[in-house]
């Protein structure tokens, strides 16, 4: 054989082996325990989240390793849409293989069998009859047709052969469940991120990383309504239209354009006790940018609205940007005076303190609030690095758990409208805030609820600000600023010696030694020359022998707590209020005010900005979703039952019937050898041949 030759049977031979290895069992198992195991993962981490979560849950290393890995959205990712398509060609090559043999031995009669070989046959049975030999094959013939079988009659050189067979169709199921895999997979990637990757990698189409107006966005970021399938989401204020969908990438936005526009009339919400929600609906008119008819519908969760092979499903809602009118307050400095701010959600005010300037990015309003207020709970402040307890802190403001689920320890109350935002600096650094309009009752006392956090995957930390006599800030604020008044301070410690020494003392030495430490302690405590608040009374104990310490921080603080009663009452007087009595409600305040004045050190914000009015405006988050592949799925699933079906509940069964003449020749009779076989010997194939044996040799 010439080198040519050789080569060619070898490549043969290579070409066949690797057709038999990927059209195998193993081969197919193997790749259905891969693409398990990516479902699995798929289902356990959060698919398409932003960037950012992931790097605060793995830390820097595993993100990067992960992403490589695709595994942030894994079904979309290379490895896993190749997985499918070997997959799907194993499978069609194993159907291709072993469906035109399966089809012929189901169309086979198997009439090439011998006497010798039926009397191998562990099921068989042997009679005789006074009928001649076609006689006796025409009645067999006949009975085995009563049982349901499909039969055949041979002639043979030395006899008469009646062939017959029932339940062929279960090859069917073989062939019907390994197709349907494929119809089942073929729709799945159709409706999967695929024909938008192949968009982007034929038609350059690219997602979109900047911000700005989705009117203005270049056309290389936006797929036509040809695109066969997708999956997005648009954002819907009241008395606004929308006719794109937002496709998220892992990089960007794509932006999808609609067949028809949706203006949303009114969005309907109501909810359980808990506040989660228990109803949401959007009144919508849709309009046919085609042909411009229109045309009214609701749009439920569960009860989509389908048009134009699209199907639009109610999905969440958000604020459509209210109106928002605040009163800020200076959080540093001596200066205590208000001032008014307005803004709207999804928008930005500027905002000037001092000589810096500032971006408030207005990011969420909530109208109302049912949070855990019951006495007891783990409410902790800004100064802990800790947040609310896992009901009230978790999200601030947003219920979860099934609305039957109640604890007894918990005393759910709405605690009114909540404002958010992020306070953004001239380099672009910024913090998150929460404030609420209302004050909430913690441990018998009501305060305002001041939350920042410095990460998004943060939960939110409070500052809680007491409530004065007017049910507002302005004493805590006042106090802040003469906390910050050398002045005010001086002042404050003036009248904290006088109060402490009996009128003999007043003018000894004593009482300028006790104004000097009284001073010194409010200026340890405003943070001059260091850290403020209990972090700087801490670092000032430090110095203090270690066998001192307990004794001098005892003597400190009740110098201290004596030295902002008399600031408060400085700072009443400065804005023409009257003195405040002794009394526990005011000791209370003061207790509060001191603990929120340390805070307001790690609050990190020049302003507190406290909600006063608002107009509320709603916005529907529907889904839009195009996925033709989902009939093809239908029908898979619809192969797969039958082939399921016809595999379990179908059993092959034959039967053949050698008859020839009896020892006396024609004259004499006929001989009957029948032989019954199958694949699964079950004891409804045991009954079966059971009657076949009593019937088959009966002569009436």
């Amino acid at each position: 054989m010439s080198t040519t030759g050789i080569e060619l049977n070898t490549r043969r031979r290579w070409l066949d082996e690797t057709v038999e290895l990927v059209s195998s069992m193993r081969f197919a198992i193997s790749l259905l325990t891969l693409i398990a195991i990516a479902s699995a993962i798929g289902t356990v981490l959060q698919q398409n989240q932003p960037m950012t979560n992931y790097v605060n849950q793995f830390g820097p290393f595993w993100f990067e390793v992960f992403g490589k890995l695709g595994l942030y959205n894994v079904y979309a990712s290379p490895w896993f849409l190749i997985t499918l398509v070997v997959l799907i060609t194993s499978t069609g090559l194993c159907v291709v293989r072993n469906a035109p043999r399966m089809v012929r031995d189901m169309r086979s009669w198997r009439d090439n069998v011998r006497e010798d070989s039926l009397r191998n046959f562990h099921h068989k049975l042997a009679w005789q009859t006074p009928l001649n030999r076609t006689a006796l094959a025409e009645q067999s013939a006949l009975r085995l047709r009563h049982a349901g079988y499909a039969t055949r009659i041979v002639d043979k050189d030395s006899g008469i052969l009646v062939t017959a067979k029932k339940g062929a169709g279960n090859k069917f199921g073989y062939i019907f469940a390994h197709s349907a895999i494929i119809v089942i997979l073929l729709g799945g990637m159709l409706d999967s991120e695929l024909p938008v990757r192949v968009q982007q990698w034929i038609f350059n189409k690219t997602p979109f990383t900047g911000d700005g107006v989705i009117a203005d966005i270049p056309a290389q970021h936006r797929l036509g309504i040809g695109n066969p399938t997708f999956r997005g989401n648009t954002a819907i204020a009241e008395g606004q239209s929308s006719r794109t969908a937002i496709l998220n990438q892992s990089t960007g936005v794509l932006i999808q354009e609609l067949p028809f526009s949706i203006e949303l009339k009114k969005f309907h919400i109501e909810f359980y006790s808990t506040g989660m929600p228990k109803l949401f609906a959007s009144d919508v008119v849709v309009r046919d940018l085609q042909d411009g008819n229109t045309f009214p519908a609701t749009i439920k969760v569960n009860q989509p609205l389908i048009y134009k092979g699209i199907a639009v499903y109610q999905s969440s809602f958000d604020d459509g940007g209210s109106k928002l009118k605040l009163t800020g307050f200076p959080m540093s400095g001596s200066d205590s005076a208000s001032f008014p701010i307005a803004g709207q959600v999804n928008g930005a005010t500027e905002l000037k303190v001092g000589a810096d300037t500032y971006s408030v990015e207005w990011s969420g309003f909530r109208p109302f609030n049912v949070e855990n207020t019951a006495q007891g709970n783990d409410v902790r402040a800004v100064s802990k690095g800790q947040s609310f307890n896992q009901q009230f802190a978790a999200t601030l403001g947003k219920a979860s758990g099934a609305a039957a689920k109640l604890d007894a320890n918990k005393d759910l109350k709405n605690v009114g409208p909540s404002v958010q935002y992020k306070l953004r600096d001239h380099t672009g650094q910024a913090r998150e805030f929460m404030n609420y309009m209302q004050p909430v009752t913690l441990e018998g006392s009501q305060v305002y609820l001041a939350g920042v956090r410095a990460n998004p995957s943060e939960n939110f930390s409070f500052l809680r600000i007491p409530v004065d006599d007017k049910y507002g800030v302005g004493d805590w604020m006042r106090l802040r600023a003469a906390l910050a008044d050398p002045g005010a301070r001086t002042l404050a410690a003036e009248r904290y010696a006088r109060r402490a020494l009996s009128p003999q003392q007043q003018s000894s030495a004593l009482a300028g030694q006790l104004q000097e430490s009284a001073a010194r302690t409010l200026a340890i405590f405003a943070g001059e020359g260091g850290r403020g608040g209990f972090v700087g009374v801490a670092r000032f104990l430090e110095g203090v022998p270690a066998a001192e310490q307990e004794k001098a921080a005892g003597i400190f603080m009740k110098m201290l707590n004596g030295a902002l009663w008399e600031l408060w009452q400085v700072a009443r007087e400065k804005h023409g209020d009257a003195a405040v009595e002794a009394s526990d409600a005011n000791g209370r305040f003061l207790q509060l005010a001191t603990n929120a004045l340390s805070d307001s050190f790690l609050y990190g914000a020049p302003v507190y900005l406290q909600l006063d009015e608002f107009t509320e405006v709603k916005a529907s988050v529907l889904q839009m979703t195009r996925s033709p592949g989902k009939n093809v799925v239908y029908f898979g699933c619809l192969l797969l039952v039958a082939g399921v079906f016809a595999m379990f509940y179908i059993r092959e069964r034959r039967v053949w019937i050698w008859v020839k003449d009896g020892q006396g020749g024609p004259d004499g009779g006929a001989e009957a050898l029948m032989a019954m076989s199958t694949q699964r010997k079950t004891l409804d194939f045991e009954r079966e041949y059971d009657d076949l044996k009593t019937k088959l040799p009966q002569t009436a």
